[in-house]
């Protein structure tokens, strides 16, 4: 028994906090069923991303992939193209080499041991938690933003929670506080309280089921907690972007590497510029290193897009690519409509909608 949670009368908070999610409870698309495998896809969509952009997504995905044996047979750019717009897609791609160590390891069963499950690639304790308490009913903690929160106001925690050992600390009261007979609902209500009632800022406090518990009420202090670290300043990167189309009408994209940062889907050839001319920059890069004859017009659109840890600041310039013969892996030239079955980061989603946009509205450059 932890010091915060031993004079803490949980049976009470468990009625309370139980009673309030019955009556609440969104009426989301994966809750219906409790399929293993569903509950993990939509835990793996909703770790970085709001529940209503999840939806959509979450539908278009099952409708593609009904079953974990579905997606375990899929080819990975037809994994990708259905991720496309939720970001992060390292976590598709871990999610899509899970399911097919499950299905030769498992028989396509989800296992529901903890230690099974969390051997898995992509699968930390917050999806061990969240997937084998919902799906199975095994009680183990789901700790995510919204609960640490919850958990740092209720219980005073002024521990900075983006260290590990305040997770753990979390983890373990919620194993002490948990309501055994129904972890799965105990999980999702509190999770629940966070992103509706006890939220990041002005938290319905007046509002909330467990209020009488809540020691950072009590101090008046809530908007206070949680503590948590500064980012450090995220690095600011140029590029230059540049669509190309040919004499047909084709444009030029190509396949990214398959590590690193968006690891291989497709984008427009682009450089960083690091103040250089981004114009004669590109023309360099695409005619040194992969042997192409383009050329460009004036950009007709600059944006930035943002990632955790850096921000790309884009440039777009449209052209033309004069010579093709040479176009190799890994670059390819498709047709408008054949670009619609390729997986694009948000980022160059708009590339194309700003060039199209465009393009619609001046003639095409010569």
């Amino acid at each position: 028994m932890t010091r915060e949670t031993e004079r803490f009368p949980a049976r009470e908070f468990q009625r309370d906090l139980l009673d309030w999610f019955a009556r609440e409870r969104r009426d989301l698309p994966w809750r219906k069923g409790r399929d293993p495998y569903k509950v993990w896809v939509s835990e793996v969509m909703l770790q970085q991303t709001r529940v209503e952009t999840v939806i959509p997504y979450f539908e278009q995905f099952i409708d593609r992939f009904p079953t974990l044996e579905a997606l375990a047979d899929a080819d990975e750019d037809e994994v990708l193209k259905a991720w496309e717009g939720l970001g992060y897609y390292s976590r598709v791609r871990n999610l899509h080499a899970a399911v097919k160590e499950v299905k030769t390891r498992y028989g396509g069963k989800v296992p529901d041991d903890p230690d099974e499950f969390s051997r898995l690639k992509g699968v930390g304790p917050y999806t061990v938690g969240a997937v084998l308490s919902l799906a199975y009913g095994v009680p183990e903690p789901a700790v995510d933003g919204n609960v640490m929160r919850v958990l740092s106001r209720l219980f005073l925690v002024t521990d900075d929670i983006a260290k590990p050992s305040t997770r753990k600390r979390f983890e373990q009261i919620v194993r002490e506080i948990m309501a055994y007979e129904n972890p799965g609902a105990f999980n999702e209500a509190l999770i629940e309280l966070g992103a509706l009632v006890c939220t990041p800022r002005r938290p319905s406090c007046l509002l909330c089921p467990v209020q009488v518990y809540c020691q950072a009420f009590a101090e008046g202090v809530a908007e206070e907690l949680p503590v948590k670290t500064k980012k450090t300043a995220v690095k600011q990167v140029p590029l230059a972007v540049a669509v190309l189309a040919d004499d047909e009408g084709r444009v030029l994209i190509r396949k990214r590497d398959n590590t690193g940062l968006l690891a291989n889907l497709w984008e427009f050839p682009s450089c960083e510029t690091d103040g250089a001319d981004g114009k004669e920059k590109l023309e360099q890069m695409v005619g040194e290193q992969y042997g192409l004859q383009v050329e460009l017009t004036e950009p007709i659109v600059s944006f930035e897009h943002a990632f955790s840890h850096l921000v790309w600041q884009l440039t777009v310039f449209p052209g033309r690519l004069i010579s093709s013969e040479s176009t190799k892996e890994p670059f390819r030239l498709v047709s408008e409509d054949e670009l619609e079955a390729y997986a694009f980061p948000v980022s160059h989603q708009r590339v194309w909608r700003e060039y199209k946009e465009w393009a619609g509205g001046v003639r095409r450059p010569d």
